[in-house]
């Protein structure tokens, strides 16, 4: 990228003011600090957090890293806010259930078997699992969908074992009692990411329970994120599948 940037400025193609630009960490836009060498630590530009953040914030952001032909992906994005934003930004998409707004600059490398399997227990906690799906999908993966399989029904998941098995990683998805990622581990040779969800009765404690049942799984190759983040839970899924594949340089980033 350097290399590139100095001849551009070298051939009079870009002015050094661009170039400084170009080369630069971080745009500081004033109430906020746009980290714009993300892509090139971590493998993808940084994610947008929507919640308390204004669409005026949001699109600010967003245009930093648009502009610079990265791909942009904004979490917990309310629907009355995500209008807001599209009326301006037509180009992007939002997943409704996920609350997720995303933008791909180009359709990332899928020509592979490849795939991260995303298990959700009960419909109740789909907001979660999209919000995990479709983050995996903007960063380039596969993924298969694996909905309302938990273990009040455990018929449902056995059904779709082959699938499952053949997963890259997996990242279960549980309120209530927060058992299914026990199960899951219990049934497959490959990583298991279990996300708990705020799902569930009052002694639930806003997912809790789930939670702590998660940490103390006897399943082993089993790790767990924080209440309700499907986001986290995909991104490190990805790592993982970017991992197995051997396709780093090959993904755009």
């Amino acid at each position: 990228m350097m290399d590139e940037i100095l001849k551009q400025v070298q051939e009079g193609s870009l002015t050094i003011e661009e170039a400084k630009k170009k080369l630069a960490a971080y745009e500081d836009l004033g109430f906020a600090k746009v980290d714009l060498h993300r892509p090139m630590r971590q493998g993808f530009p940084e994610v947008i957090y929507g919640e308390g953040k204004s669409a005026d914030q949001i699109m600010a952001i967003l245009q930093s890293i648009q502009e610079r032909g990265s791909d942009v992906l904004i979490t917990r994005v309310a629907k009355e806010k995500a209008k807001t934003i599209l009326l301006r930004h037509p180009e992007f998409t939002y997943a409704e259930t996920g609350r997720i707004l995303y933008w791909k600059a180009k359709e990332a490398n899928n020509n592979t078997d490849s795939y991260i399997a995303i298990i959700c227990a009960g419909t109740s906690d789909l907001r979660v699992a999209e919000e995990a799906a479709i983050t995996a999908e903007v960063m380039g993966s596969k993924v298969e969908r694996i909905y309302d399989v938990g273990v009040a029904g455990l018929h449902r998941l056995v059904d779709h074992l082959d699938v499952i098995r053949k997963a890259t990683v997996s990242v279960v998805i549980a309120g209530m009692e927060g058992a299914l990622p026990s199960v899951v581990g219990g049934l497959v040779s490959r990583p298991v990411i279990a996300v708990p969800t705020s799902v569930g009765y009052g002694a639930n404690f806003q997912g809790l329970s789930a939670l702590l049942a998660m940490l103390n799984s006897c399943s082993s190759g089993i790790s767990v994120v924080n209440i309700d983040n499907g986001f986290g839970g995909a991104y490190n899924a990805v790592l993982i599948d970017r991992l197995a594949r051997k396709e780093s340089n090959e993904i755009g980033y």
